[in-house]
Order: structure tokens, then sequence, then C-alpha cells
């Protein structure tokens, strides 16, 4: 019996051997990548600006 290659294991979940994927605004030139990841804070900041803060109980009153 083989072990499993650790190269499958290891590598990445997508082809990395091509060119990369940009959004073009004017002079402004960004990665899908980095767009996405940039979107996701966004919404993570509002998403924390606006949900009620959690209240503990509080003993005593």
């Amino acid at each position: 019996m083989t072990a499993a290659p650790t190269t499958s294991v290891l590598s990445a979940p997508v082809d990395l051997n091509h060119p990369g994927h940009y959004v073009h605004w004017g002079v402004v030139q960004i990665s899908v990548t980095n767009l996405v990841v940039i979107c996701l804070m966004v919404v993570v900041f509002v998403a924390a600006l606006l949900l009620p803060f959690p209240h503990g109980r509080r003993d005593g009153e």
C-alpha cells in the first residue's frame, strides 16, 4: 500500500497557471479577487454597525 501524494492535498483549489482577471475603472485597476475581499470586508463592517450588540444578563437590576 502506498501513501497518497501530498501534492494533491497541498495544491491550490483553483488553477493558478493563467493570468488574473482585472476590473478597470478609468485609471483604477483591481483584481477581481481583491475586489471580492474588499466587498466582504465592507459587508462585515456594515453588519457590525447595524446588528444589535448582544446584552448579557444583569443581576440585581
